[in-house]
């Protein structure tokens, strides 16, 4: 997701917990990255994550009021474990640490807390690959075509949003973006039944 500094914060933020955590970030229309344009905006996204990641109740199914489930197997879980650790051994910072937790009465299951990343770049491993779970990393642009650059050199184009209130700059972006879906202050872009769902590149 890229965040203009025009964007509706307390929106855009909603959208991008929901992107990034929803299924505990195992679906391929998850938001594993958001690139906020500018110091400004990204450390404002930042406190706003802050506030509101600790907030989102993990639980178990029988858990009316859980926001995020476990990852489907101790394989993922390990998986995932690793590439947060590989972002941190390559210079990322752990802002907050979802791992060494276990829910209450399912000590034995397979669950992660969200994790928060920033200061990723795009030689990363973690941020060229998939990490497939409930990880969120922030990768800081200064400009908009810089920002635009990340979709557009990644050798993935499932999908991509950009949250802003210019309609310039979002007639800008989906012109502009070479990724297969497109949203617009929306945080999984997928078409209703009956239009293609697909991406580009790999």
């Amino acid at each position: 997701g890229i965040i203009l500094p025009d964007a509706d914060l307390v929106s855009a933020v909603a959208d991008i917990l929901a992107g990034a955590f929803g299924s505990a970030g195992q679906r391929c229309m998850a938001m594993p990255v958001i690139v906020p344009v500018g110091q400004q905006t990204a450390e404002a996204v930042r406190e706003r994550l802050l506030e509101e990641i600790p907030r989102l109740r993990v639980g178990g199914f029988s858990d009316p009021d859980a926001q995020m489930g476990p990852v489907v197997t101790p394989e993922n879980k390990r998986k995932i474990e690793g590439y947060i650790q590989l972002a941190v051994d390559e210079g990322a910072e752990l802002v907050i640490d979802g791992r060494g937790r276990s829910l209450p009465g399912h000590e034995e299951g397979f669950f992660l807390w969200p994790s928060l990343i920033d200061h990723v770049t795009r030689s990363m491993k973690s941020y060229q690959d998939e990490i497939f779970g409930p990880t969120l990393q922030i990768v800081r642009a200064e400009t908009f075509e810089e920002a635009l650059s990340y979709p557009n050199l990644h050798h993935q184009g499932n999908a991509v949003t950009v949250f802003t209130r210019s309609g310039d700059a979002a007639q800008r972006f989906v012109a502009q973006v070479e990724v297969g879906m497109v949203g617009v202050n929306f945080p999984q872009p997928t078409p209703v039944g009956y239009y293609s769902h697909g991406g580009w590149k790999n």
